[in-house]
């Protein structure tokens, strides 16, 4: 772990790419909060620490972020920036294609799934850390002998954001009906987000009636994302979410370039054309709504005007 929690942790998976961030967009008129973002990602051909990510989000009006862990290490970072920079709040866990790999080191080192979920339980407790997530289950990269430990550690994460009174941010691919099944057999958090919703209609009605929580990505712009759309039609506006997931799903029309929080406007401005809503009265639930899940991001209540709005 470094000792300097700016410091990037890893890059992307593919090696990040050599191009450059896209240029600021219009500030909103109303504040709004990235609900998830994985800012110790390098990305691009001069990659943001997390100082430059938040200072060019304030500049139009994207109030703070949502730091997300997706094993140990990262865990453990998101809850130490988050201690330090009050424009960041954190959510712990060990993203689901992490936990047949962990089950399996257990028997080499001794170690494993049930060594890192007890750490998660531990940063769990910190003031900072308001949600668990990302946690769920992803049957599109796993397979069926990988099954088993996904169920086990979603079961798990469920158990300590309910022990803990956290939101629960869960990651769901190609295993819609699984997911909702878990929560209803073991009984979902308060607050509970389909993080990077990828469902269409039904699913937003059902999590609707279950009190649940929709957080659309910038895929949602994508042209072949019209389930998404329809989704974010029927869900309720007291129950929908933005976020960026960052550095990835950049919203058109910037896809293959890096993406940051201070790139919400764009699925901000999309979302409230697809909805025909006033835009800042939909950046003013969008901020209601994510203070609702995670609560205050400061002690002193958070100024949710844009800079440079209008009074």
């Amino acid at each position: 772990m470094t000792d300097e929690p700016l410091a990037h942790l890893r890059t992307r998976s593919d090696g990040g790419r050599a191009v450059e961030y896209p240029p600021a967009p219009e500030a909103l008129p109303v504040a709004v909060f990235d609900n998830h973002t994985h800012l110790e990602i390098a990305d691009g051909a001069l990659p943001l620490d997390v100082h430059e990510h938040l200072e060019r989000a304030a500049a139009v009006g994207v109030a703070g972020a949502v730091q997300v862990g997706t094993d140990v290490a990262t865990s453990r970072w998101s809850a130490e920036v988050a201690a330090r920079e009050p424009r960041l709040l954190a959510a712990v866990a060990l993203h689901p294609n992490e936990a047949p790999e962990l089950e399996a080191s257990a028997l080499v080192s001794g170690t494993g799934l049930d060594d890192a979920l007890a750490v998660i339980d531990e940063l769990a407790a910190r003031p900072r850390v308001r949600a668990i997530g990302e946690t769920g289950l992803d049957f599109f990269r796993t397979g069926d002998d990988g099954r088993g430990a996904q169920f086990r550690s979603f079961e798990a994460h469920i158990d300590i954001a309910k022990r803990h009174g956290l939101a629960l941010q869960i990651h769901d691919r190609d295993a819609h009906d699984e997911v909702v099944a878990t929560l209803r057999r073991v009984g979902a958090p308060d607050r509970t987000v389909f993080h990077c919703f990828s469902g269409g209609a039904e699913l937003a009605r059902l999590a609707a009636d279950e009190g649940w929580y929709l957080s659309f990505a910038g895929n949602v712009t994508f042209k072949n994302a019209e389930n998404l759309r329809e989704a974010l039609r029927v869900a309720p506006r007291d129950r929908i979410l933005v976020e960026t997931d960052a550095p990835y799903l950049t919203p058109a029309p910037l896809r293959g370039r890096p993406n940051a929080p201070y790139l919400v406007p764009h699925t901000v401005r999309f979302m409230a054309e697809v909805l025909a809503a006033p835009l800042d009265e939909f950046c003013a639930q969008l901020a209601s709504n994510t203070v609702a899940v995670y609560g205050p991001w400061q002690d002193e209540p958070v100024m949710l005007a844009a800079p440079g709005a209008g009074a």
